[in-house]
């Protein structure tokens, strides 16, 4: 007996949702391409989540684009060259290779991420985990890079570049550029939604872990000293959330805390108000995709399980049938750490500014040219050192002076005395102070979503198999079907669906087989309404408008068929608009 994701797979294929890449050549695992309906639902994914984090926050978010090929130097500085990696194993007779810690997790039932490469490796050789394809002998457990390399231009060590992984280092580095746009108000959020690549080791997860996939993310910057926590308390105080902490996951507890997410700030279970509050905007989105609240949950990630950036991390879960928790988004609280790493390896200012609540005085160094000095010393060559020395801050150059030792220091190879320097104290008033940000993260995988959407959608009921997509996703958003294949019904449905075109809906004409036959397929892709145009329409300029999860149908004038889908389309119930409802048999 086929299971629940079986056969949601094999209607995906069929109906043109998603198939395995490169199918005629045998496939390549985590790599999946997306056919007619599953682009138009994870489009209307893509637009769900835009508007819960984007449009409901134009206040404080906007939305940039940057490239996917990314300079070496980005992901050096943010530490994903070093840390971006997971642990393999080889098998030493057929050549397969496997993550470690989901080969580990796989055999023993036990959580294995965050464990390093020699715990692997004793758990793999104490318990004689074998090749699950083969069964040969496994070989030494050793780090591998997830990030895909190519190269800028031609190939050369100085043009290295990695695929992105995630679309955060883009945010990042345009942080100081977009916090100038936005006139140096904080919070800031900045989004981006587009394409990253991970190569992972042995993607054995269908659709859910991809080699490339759309990530939908923000990173969201505040000041630590005044985060705005107000906004968590007006727009969460009445909701709740569901958290598994990892004190709980470390004394081996399942049940989730039900509290809400002000709560969870205020009693330290999460150390960011803002990593809370866009927990709860979560969870309010995954309910809108059609998930029930019990169904979700946020789990806290161990230490270990840490990412190198994050202080705290939790990752959101939906149960689903096949790996019974599956993770769907991932909030972190990457404090300064993207910000900090960036100023110190591009020499780049990417602090932000806060109005200190009354001026002070302070008393500091500053370095000054002596402009005379450096031409009785060096005459014709002052040019050149009056060059270099534009170059830096006043605050380069007096640390440069001060920690050099001796007489003289070196400034793009021209040795300076320090003599043609001064450095004098200056008493300043200021009336604000630099300081770097912190950011909370919200991350999501828009095909790992679509997935969730099928799994949540597909309904089985008295022989009917059917995607029950909310509305608002549905991939197709009414059927216009002639009653039968003659005319003048033929040509009135089609005016219909011409103007349904001319309206933007996504709209399916179909004329073909008997009218019961066509219901089944339009529900089958989870179509939410169909217009059925009778010979009623031709005596009496009325059509039926029919609902796809109950099968009940209105009459409707013709005139009014597409406003009243339009309306449902929107929010409003199709048998509470006051038109008579009739139940008609379907063959």
């Amino acid at each position: 007996m086929s299971s629940r994701y079986e056969k949601i797979m094999e209607i995906a294929a069929r109906r043109g949702f998603l198939w395995q890449s490169f199918e005629i050549y045998g496939g390549v695992a985590g790599f999946y391409d997306l056919g007619p309906l599953g682009v138009l639902l994870k489009n209307n994914i893509v637009e769900l989540w835009r508007k819960y984090f984007v449009k409901q926050h134009q206040e404080f978010v906007v939305e940039i684009e940057t490239p996917i090929i990314t300079p070496a130097i980005v992901f050096r500085a943010s530490g994903h060259e070093e840390h971006f990696t997971d642990y393999a194993t080889q098998c030493t007779r057929c050549g397969r290779l496997y993550r470690a810690d989901h080969l580990v997790e796989e055999f023993l039932r036990i959580e294995a991420e965050g464990l390093s490469g020699e715990e692997l490796e004793k758990l793999i050789r104490e318990h004689d985990i074998k090749c699950p394809a083969c069964g040969g002998e496994l070989g030494p457990v050793k780090k591998f890079l997830l990030l895909f390399t190519t190269y800028i231009g031609p190939y050369s060590p100085e043009n290295l570049a990695y695929l992105r992984p995630e679309a955060a280092q883009g945010m990042f580095v345009n942080f100081k550029r977009v916090y100038e746009l936005m006139r140096r108000k904080l919070p800031l959020g900045i989004a981006q939604i587009g394409r990253v690549a991970r190569n992972e080791i042995s993607p054995r997860q269908g659709p859910i872990r991809l080699r490339e996939f759309t990530i939908m993310e923000i990173e969201f910057f505040y000041d630590p000293q005044n985060p705005r926590a107000d906004v968590l308390e007006e727009r969460c105080s009445d909701y709740k959330v569901r958290i598994l902490t990892a004190d709980q996951r470390t004394r081996g507890e399942e049940k989730p805390l039900e509290i809400s997410p002000c709560e969870a700030y205020r009693e330290g279970i999460v150390k960011s108000p803002w990593l809370a509050y866009w927990m709860c905007v979560a969870n309010k989105f995954v309910e809108a995709l059609g998930v029930p609240w019990s169904r979700i949950y946020f789990e806290e990630k161990l230490p270990n399980e840490l990412a190198h950036y994050s202080k705290q991390t939790f990752d959101q879960i939906v149960v689903v049938e096949r790996w019974g928790k599956l993770e769907v988004s991932g909030h972190a609280y990457r404090h300064s750490y993207d910000l900090e790493r960036h100023m110190k390896f591009s020499g780049v200012d990417m602090y932000a500014v806060r109005q200190l609540k009354e001026p002070r005085r302070v008393v500091r160094k500053v370095a000054k040219i002596d402009k005379v000095a450096i031409i009785n010393t060096f005459r014709e060559r002052a040019k050149d050192v009056f060059r270099v020395l534009a170059k830096l801050s006043s605050d380069e150059l007096l640390k440069l002076v001060e920690s050099t030792p001796g007489d003289t220091v070196v400034v793009n190879g021209i040795e300076i005395p320090k003599n043609v320097v001064r450095v004098e104290q200056v008493e300043e008033t200021i009336a604000v102070e630099k300081f770097v940000p912190h950011v909370a993260e919200p991350s999501f995988g828009a095909e790992r979503l679509l997935y969730i959407v099928l799994e949540y959608s597909y309904t089985e009921e008295n022989g009917r198999k059917y995607f029950r997509f909310p509305p608002e996703l549905a991939p197709i958003k009414v059927a216009i079907l002639p009653l039968v294949d003659k005319e003048p019904l033929t040509t009135i449905a089609w005016r219909l669906f011409e103007e349904a075109k001319a309206r933007g809906l996504y709209a399916i004409y179909d004329d073909s087989g008997s009218i019961g036959r066509r219901y089944v397929r339009v529900d089958e892709i989870g179509v939410p309404y169909a217009i059925t145009v009778d010979f009623d329409t031709v005596e009496k300029g009325l059509v039926t408008i029919r609902d796809r999860d109950s099968r009940k149908q209105v009459v409707v004038p013709l005139k009014e068929a597409l406003d009243v889908v339009e309306k449902c389309l929107r929010g409003a119930n199709l048998f509470e608009l006051g038109y008579p409802v009739v139940e008609r048999e379907e063959r």
